[in-house]
């Protein structure tokens, strides 16, 4: 068993979730409808496992279970990201499970499992491991997205969502299967030493076919174009409080194995014909991939008049702005920004569910007009989370994209740069638009007045206080993620 290297707190956090998740799930089932119970027992959990994550923080980097699990600081951010985006949710969900009439047991269980996969995904160091991460991550995530099963466009999206989904499964399954064809080794270390020795014609050929459907798989789940058909309709459909879910932690995990993947292995520092065809053609790949989800993301998103599908889009051109940061192979600067994406949009969602009513969700943009002045406690936040998605200066927005697109430029990709800056110009025209529609257009029809929940204040003041923060003072965050991205180039 010695060589297995079974240590059980390489896998703590994720055990502590899986742990309470099956403890909420039973509870619910001979104690239903407990929901303040199953609330504290989730939220404890979260918090003991953000404990464990804190309490690996200074070990020396090591990998666990045959090399499969990695314990380095850029795990460790990339999982306090989830954990942080998992309990952001609960604190969105929190009135929504009641006025859906929503077991609150079974859906706080499923968000743990989500979280648990996602927490294995960015543990991976194994592609066996990262396949099985997106797994639990994607039927959790169905089920949360069909939720409202009374509800047909919840049914919908959880139906495209499932098949797309599996398509996407497949692809990478396949991708996995042709590259362990080549290299005979699962193992992303393994895999970056035989990419960089010798490899025959065959090989090199099974390789790269593998490595394009793993980017097609990768590509899906970070909702890349033309990999995204799937985030309109899931995001519109899926219940308010799991869209802001899905479009944050599933994507901040994935981007974390889409880094690993992409920077240990198909982009190896070894100059042999196969390194050499496979790094140049990942790197044309993403490059390309970079380019059209900023561009198509943020010109559909122009003429979108639900909120959702709005937001849904720009999610798209995040991705995109994302992937700058992984072309110029800067893990801290991505782990940054995907930390003020969770903030900038779980922030934003959190307004939109406490403005939907059950059976009539307000998601037309026009159902904002007025709001500036009849909810100034809701519309200023808002508007502070468009600005800062829109990266105005002074938010943690435009921290975020100053990071990404100096480290691309600084890599030698300054044509991207200055695509995803005239990007970020067209994206400022969508943003304030919905802010003019709050404070300068009548109010279309009486709404009654929104009464703020604790949780629902919560949500809004810490994020919209971490968005500041990152915004004005974000050295110290800038030294812990770059001591993460040390220890990362420290384990090879």
């Amino acid at each position: 068993m010695e060589h297995l290297n079974i240590t059980l707190r390489a896998i703590l956090p994720e055990l502590i979730l899986t742990l309470t998740g099956i403890t909420v799930m039973l509870l619910e089932a001979f104690a239903p409808g407990r929901k303040v119970r199953d609330g504290l027992l989730t939220v404890a959990g979260l918090v003991l496992a953000a404990g464990a994550v804190l309490g690996l923080w200074n070990e020396e980097p090591f990998t666990a279970y045959s090399g499969m699990i990695v314990v380095d600081r850029f795990r460790l951010v990339f999982t306090l990201v989830i954990l942080l985006a998992t309990l952001i949710t609960i604190f969105v969900s929190w009135t929504f499970l009641d006025e859906e009439k929503i077991a609150p047991g079974e859906y706080f269980a499923l968000l743990l499992f989500a979280a648990v996969g996602m927490g294995l995904l960015a543990a991976s160091h194994d592609l066996i491991l990262i396949f099985l991460g997106i797994e639990t991550v994607t039927i959790a995530t169905y089920v949360l997205a069909g939720y409202r099963r009374d509800d047909l466009r919840s049914t919908e999206s959880a139906l495209k969502y499932f098949v797309l989904g599996a398509f996407s499964s497949a692809f990478l399954l396949y991708g996995i299967a042709l590259i362990y064809g080549a290299t005979r080794t699962t193992n992303l270390a393994e895999m970056q030493r035989v990419v960089s020795g010798s490899l025959g014609s065959a090989e090199t050929t099974l390789l790269l076919a593998g490595s394009a459907l793993l980017l097609i798989g990768l590509g899906f789940k970070v909702t890349t174009v033309p990999f995204h058909v799937w985030t309109p309709d899931v995001y519109e459909g899926a219940p308010t409080p799991v869209t802001a879910f899905l479009s944050t932690g599933p994507k901040a995990a994935g981007f974390a194995a889409f880094l690993r993947v992409f920077s240990l292995t198909f982009v190896p520092w070894g100059a042999t014909s196969a390194a050499t065809a496979l790094s140049s053609h990942w790197v044309a790949a993403v490059t390309a991939m970079a380019i059209l989800t900023m561009t198509f993301g943020n010109v559909i998103a122009l003429v979108q008049t639900n909120i959702k599908r709005m937001l849904a889009y720009s999610s798209i051109a995040h991705a995109g702005y994302v992937l700058i940061g992984v072309l110029a192979r800067d893990w801290a600067a991505v782990a940054f920004y995907m930390l003020v994406y969770t903030l900038m949009n779980l922030g934003a969602f959190a307004i939109v569910t406490v403005l939907a009513r059950r059976g009539d969700e307000k998601v037309l943009i026009q159902d904002y007009a007025g709001l500036g002045f009849r909810q100034p406690l809701l519309s200023f936040p808002l508007a502070v989370f468009l600005i800062s998605l829109a990266g105005f200066p002074g938010t943690a927005g435009f921290v975020g994209k100053f990071w990404l697109f100096q480290s691309a430029w600084g890599a030698g990709f300054p044509a991207l740069v200055i695509i995803g800056v005239l990007n970020t110009v067209v994206s400022v025209y969508y943003y304030l638009y919905v802010v003019i529609v709050m404070f300068f257009r009548e109010v279309r029809e009486e709404i009654p007045p929104v009464t703020l929940s604790p949780s629902a204040a919560v949500t809004l003041w810490v994020t919209m206080a971490g968005v500041f923060y990152l915004g004005l003072l974000p050295t110290r965050v800038f030294q812990i993620l770059s001591a993460a991205q040390t220890a990362l180039a420290g384990l090879r």
